[in-house]
C-alpha cells in the first residue's frame, strides 16, 4: 500500500502547518527546514506557489502524486467548481472519514486501521483507504476491534460533532456520512484555486 514514509516534521515546517497532526517542531523551529531555512528566501514564482499548495494538499490527505492527479481529473469531469469538487473527493475518502469521525487520531492512523480490516462500511469489512464514501453510508468499527487501545483512546476525545456532515454514535462506535461537505465547512487551510491553476497549465 503506497504512502509517504519520509520525515514528517520537515514537511510540517516547510508549510508552517501541522500537516500530520500536532508537532513540537513547529514551535521549536518556526522556520523552513534546510541549511538556509533561517536565511532570506527570494520571492517565489507563481508556479512555485501553486506547486506548494498542491504539495500541501497531497501531504495533508496522505495521497501520492498519481492518485492526486487522478482525483483532479475526476473532479474536472464532474459538475461544479473543480477546486471545491477536488476537496470534496478528498474529504470523502474512507481514511479521511474515519479520521474525521474521531476513530483515529490522524489520517495516517486511520489509513492503517482501514488497511488492517478494523473498519466496516454498511456492515461490510472494507480495507481500501481510497474508497469514496457516499451519502448515508455508515462507517463503524468491527466488533472484534472495539477494544483496541488506539481506537478507544482516540474516541475519548471524539471530534465528529465538529463536522456538520457527520453523525457519530459513541455507544455503537459507528458514524454516518450524512452529506458531501460544502467548501465553507471544510476546515483545511488549502487554496484549491491555485491547484486548479497549476493543472490548467
Amino acid at each position: 500500500m503506497a504512502r509517504y514514509k519520509g520525515p514528517k516534521s520537515k514537511i510540517a515546517r516547510r508549510f508552517n502547518e501541522p500537516i500530520f497532526g500536532a508537532s513540537k517542531a513547529l514551535s521549536k523551529k518556526a522556520y523552513p527546514p534546510g541549511q538556509h531555512g533561517r536565511g532570506r528566501r527570494r520571492k517565489q514564482s507563481e508556479y512555485a506557489i501553486q506547486l506548494m499548495e498542491k504539495q500541501k494538499a497531497k501531504y495533508t490527505y496522505g495521497v501520492l502524486e498519481k492518485q492526486f492527479a487522478n482525483l483532479f481529473d475526476k473532479a474536472s469531469r464532474k459538475k461544479g467548481i473543480t477546486g471545491e469538487v477536488l476537496l470534496q473527493l478528498l474529504e470523502s475518502r474512507l481514511d479521511n472519514v474515519v479520521f474525521r469521525l474521531g476513530i483515529a487520531p490522524t489520517r495516517r492512523a486511520a489509513r492503517q486501521l482501514v488497511g488492517h480490516k478494523h473498519i466496516l462500511v454498511n456492515g461490510e469489512i472494507l480495507n481500501i483507504p481510497s474508497y469514496q464514501v457516499k451519502e448515508s453510508d455508515v462507517i463503524g468499527v468491527r466488533e472484534k476491534s472495539k477494544s483496541l487501545e488506539a481506537i478507544t483512546d482516540s474516541l475519548s476525545s471524539n471530534t465528529a460533532s465538529k463536522y456538520s456532515w457527520l453523525e457519530f454514535d459513541k455507544s455503537s462506535m459507528s458514524g454516518k456520512f450524512v452529506n458531501i461537505p460544502q467548501r465553507e465547512d471544510i476546515p483545511e487551510n488549502i487554496n484549491e484555486q491555485l491547484i486548479v491553476e497549476l493543472y490548467s497549465k
